[in-house]
């Protein structure tokens, strides 16, 4: 992401040791349409208080193709809406 070195983010450890951009919701209502332009695929997380709220990650259309890929490929045995224990809801 190429923002400019302002001190408006921080590199702050998230997850497991990821190295993530972090910056207050106030400076991110200010420069929002500009960092959303410039959003790289890690992501930015928007903090209160230095505390992790959201996290703003890039929209990944390449996912969309998944939808259906399975279709005619898998075959569903049984019945998927239940459990197969019954009960009674009333007793």
């Amino acid at each position: 992401m190429d923002i400019p070195n302002d001190q408006s983010y921080k590199m702050s450890m998230h997850k497991g040791g990821a190295a993530m951009k972090t910056m207050g919701a106030a400076k991110f209502k200010e420069q929002c349409l500009a960092l959303l332009d410039r959003l790289d695929a890690d992501g930015l997380v928007i903090t209160k208080h230095g505390k992790p709220v959201a996290r703003v990650v890039p929209y990944d259309s390449q996912d969309a193709e998944l939808i259906g890929s399975l279709r005619h490929k898998i075959e569903v045995k049984g019945d998927i809406f239940t459990t197969g224990v019954r009960w009674d809801a009333d007793a």
